[in-house]
């Protein structure tokens, strides 16, 4: 008896057979002479990605061995034809096609099929560190894996970014683009998404409103917003405000009625307390010296030798 473990990888290939991912590639692709298609690899390899798995590419077909293949990919599949040289074509072939474009359109093959709309894309960049030396001599399709604005504050790490829409709905991806480490956001986010909205116009005509993108004030300027609508972009943005405790520590005075009064240099004015009123350590204090000069006039009032408390 042979035990294969499916997993979680069960739901992940379903969903990759949902929204019709081997298709798509194998579509792109055209007819090949490979065992294996540039779909089915394709997805085999997000199989292993998503399996926990950090093994080198020639490793794969082992990560599959205790696997029910066929029932994951595919009839006719086995773990020794995942080797390292179907699947690095498989990587040439998406490379040379532009994974941002085979992205976007599998994300608008997915959308319509479980028929999620895009009334609100969500956009933003996020940035990945790594470790390591990364060669600085790159050409103009190599990321470039340096320093810059560190999310998760490691300045001292290398980074790559990433540039994400999201719908607002679910939280589907439409668009992913891998950035270099020293990317700004002000032009990869106008990038995005005037590449997604050229995109979502085709689905305008099929009773769809035109999608409002949100961003964060990265996108916000002059320049931006007129070349956004320009291209007729709906914009949706949060310009941030002065810090508060920029606008605290700078700001004049402020007597208006009800609002805090601060002085020049920032500093909060507060309310003088009245004396005794509202302290348990005021009142405390007050009744000790109260009874001590009350005890003081006793003893002056009593007898010799005896005291007012009978001692």
């Amino acid at each position: 008896m042979r035990v294969e473990r499916i997993d979680h990888l069960g739901i992940v290939a379903g969903i990759c057979r949902e929204i019709g991912l081997a298709e798509y590639l194998d579509a792109l692709a055209g007819p090949s002479q490979q065992q294996v298609s540039v779909g089915t690899a394709t997805v085999a390899m997000i199989l292993n990605g998503l399996g926990f798995s950090n093994r080198r590419l020639y490793l794969v077909s082992q990560f599959f061995a205790t696997k029910p293949v066929e029932h994951l990919l595919g009839a006719g599949i086995t773990a020794e034809q995942l080797h390292d040289d179907c699947l690095g074509r498989t990587l040439d072939w998406l490379h040379a096609h532009d994974p941002t474009t085979l992205f976007a359109g599998i994300a608008r093959q997915a959308r319509q099929r479980f028929g999620i709309a895009a009334r609100h894309v969500h956009v933003d960049t996020t940035s990945f560190s790594v470790t390591g030396e990364y060669a600085a001599d790159l050409d103009a399709h190599t990321l470039a894996v340096t320093y810059g604005y560190s999310r998760d504050h490691r300045a001292d790490l290398k980074q790559w970014m990433l540039a994400l829409a999201t719908t607002r709905q679910g939280d589907v991806p439409l668009f992913c683009q891998a950035l270099g480490g020293n990317a700004s956001d002000k032009v990869s986010l106008v990038g995005a998404v005037e590449a997604l909205a050229e995109q979502l116009r085709a689905d305008v005509d099929r009773d769809e409103e035109t999608p409002i993108f949100v961003a964060d004030s990265g996108l916000y300027s002059a320049e931006q917003v007129a070349r956004l609508s320009a291209a007729g972009v709906r914009l949706r943005s949060v310009v941030c405000p002065t810090p508060p405790k920029w606008r605290t520590r700078h700001s004049p005075s402020t007597t208006r009625p009800g609002s805090r009064r601060t002085t020049s240099s920032g500093r909060l004015l507060r309310k003088p307390r009245r004396e005794n009123a509202g302290s348990w350590s005021a009142r405390h204090r007050a009744r000790s010296g109260s009874a001590r000069r009350c005890s003081g006039r006793c003893r002056r009032r009593a007898p010799s030798g005896r005291s007012s408390s009978g001692i």
